[in-house]
This record gives structure tokens, sequence and C-alpha cells, in this order.
């Protein structure tokens, strides 16, 4: 029931102090500078009146907390917040290097995965990055997925390949809705750097560079079919990405809820809580959220 301390701190500014602090601030010499210069100002002239900090917090008791340059205020602008509710709404992709036996020379692997299902849609390995190799790579791919005009977002980051003129004109053939990360944001494109990530930490992951584009083909097939059919992922309630994509992963979930109830059942005494395992089909997912509401919390919470 402690409501907090009665007692002043002994070190607190004084009022005299606050005075001089909120004069200096506002005086015309001051006036268009931030506390971080005024600070060090002061301290050049053997003044110390005190630290940015307590400058911040007095301006801040007496509402004076705005942009004191003449510069505008720097924007933070969100990104743009994208659900899919199903397959083939929402498709991510990026390009990631892989080592080759010459010092100096990449695999360049093109990769487009799919956020509702975390199918791995298509991909492809080139020498080199290149806006026609990524117009093949989503050519293909809506194709295979049997994409229609206005269905799809297709989001990645502001490289060169992503948007140069070629993309750009076949995501426009295409009926596609580009989207991009804000520039030097490196976590606006968290699924397909997960997926990178969980593909080269796998402990099949060769220890030396690949020989050749047909060395490094072949484990990526591997990888793929892996992580499709076989790897159970936590971002979607431990289910595979082929069965959440083909919407069989209700049933399996479902399933596995009869199974905990009639172990339930059998020992009541076992299940502390009283209730089992979530086994509930993950409803949505959201790319770049905002302000992470309770209900989508698991959602986010495990994206490898």
């Amino acid at each position: 029931m402690r409501k907090g301390p009665h007692s002043k701190p002994a070190n607190s500014l004084t009022d005299a102090e606050k005075t001089a602090i909120l004069e200096i601030a506002n005086s015309p010499r001051f006036k268009d500078m931030p506390p971080a210069q005024i600070v060090p100002i002061l301290l050049d002239e053997g003044r110390f009146i005190a630290s940015e900090s307590s400058f911040y917090r007095v301006l801040k008791e007496n509402n004076m907390i705005k942009h004191r340059e003449n510069t505008r205020p720097r924007k933070h602008n969100a990104p743009t917040e994208y659900i899919a509710n199903g397959p083939n709404q929402v498709w991510s992709w990026d390009i990631t290097y892989l080592k080759s036996t010459i010092k100096g020379v990449f695999y360049y692997l093109y990769m487009i995965i799919d956020i509702f299902s975390r199918l791995i849609i298509q991909w492809h390995i080139h020498t080199n990055e290149s806006s026609e190799y990524a117009s093949k790579l989503i050519s293909e791919a809506c194709l295979q997925q049997g994409v229609q005009r206005d269905q799809l977002i297709l989001h990645s980051d502001n490289g060169g390949p992503m948007k140069g003129a070629t993309m750009l004109s076949t995501l426009q053939f295409l009926g596609v809705l580009p989207s991009f990360s804000r520039p030097r944001v490196s976590d606006d494109n968290p699924y397909s750097e997960a997926l990178f990530k969980t593909l080269k930490y796998r402990p099949e992951y060769p220890d030396m560079p690949f020989s050749s584009i047909e060395e490094a083909e072949t484990w990526v097939q591997t990888f793929a079919q892996w992580y499709n059919h076989e790897h159970m992922h936590s971002g979607i309630n431990y289910v595979t990405a082929y069965s959440r994509h083909m919407g069989t992963d209700v049933t399996i979930l479902q399933n596995r809820k009869v199974i905990l109830e009639a172990a339930r059942e059998m020992n009541p005494e076992r299940w502390i809580k009283g209730k089992v395992r979530n086994c509930d089909s993950i409803a949505s997912v959201i790319l770049n959220p905002g302000k992470k509401p309770k209900e989508v919390e698991n959602v986010l919470k495990n994206i490898n």
C-alpha cells in the first residue's frame, strides 16, 4: 500500500536553478538550440547550470518541449501494415549471399515466402543481382500459384533488383502491389530475414563455401523441401508450411486438441490449470504491425 516518498530528494534542483534553466533555454542566444548543445557551450565558458537531462525535465514540466531548431522536425513514418488472412495475399522476398570457393565471389539466392503460411513459394540462384532475374522469379511464382490481378502484395526492401524498372513494370503487368521497407530500416522485412537466418543456421548448412552454383541449388532444394513439408513452424502453431498453405492445418490442430482433451479426462489431476495446449489455427498474420494488440502477440512472437 506504499504511495511513494513524501520527502523531497536532497539533490533535487532548487526553484532558483529551475528558473535559471528556463531563462537560459529561452534566451535569444539559446532559444533555437537543444539542451545537448546548450550544456557543452556553457561548459566551454566555465559554467555548469545543470545536465542535459535536467534541462529537458524542467522544460517538460513547463510544457516547453518542442523542436528548437530552424529545420523541420524529423518525421517518424510507420511502415505500412498489411494483414494476410489466407495464402497468396502477402508475399515477402529478398536476396541473400551464398559464399563460393572464390574469395569475394558469391551466389545470390532469390527467395519468396508467403507470410500467412510461411511456405517458400519460389526461389532461384544466380551469379549476380538483377531486376530481370527478380522479374522472372515473381512471374513464375504468380503463374505457379494462380495469382490473379489485384490479389497479391509483394513486400521487399529497397535494393536495386526490387525497385528496378523491369521489376516494377512486371509487377504492374501482373497486377501485383509492390510494398517496400523504409530506407535504412533493417527490420521492416522480418519474414524473409527470419527465413534466411533459419536457412544459414541449419545443422546441414555446409561449413565450406559452395564449389558451384549446381551444388548450391541442390542444397537449397533440400532445405526448401524440409522447410515446407517437415519443419513444424512455431509462428503458425507448430504445423508445416505446406499444410497451412493448403488449409489442412485446421484439421491437424483439431485432432491434436481431441487427443489432449482425452488425455486430460484420463488424468485430470495432471492438468493443474485445467486447460489443454492451445490448438487454434492462427487466423491472420500481420506484416509490420503498429502497436501489437494482445490478440496477435502469439502470431508475432516467433516468426522463425
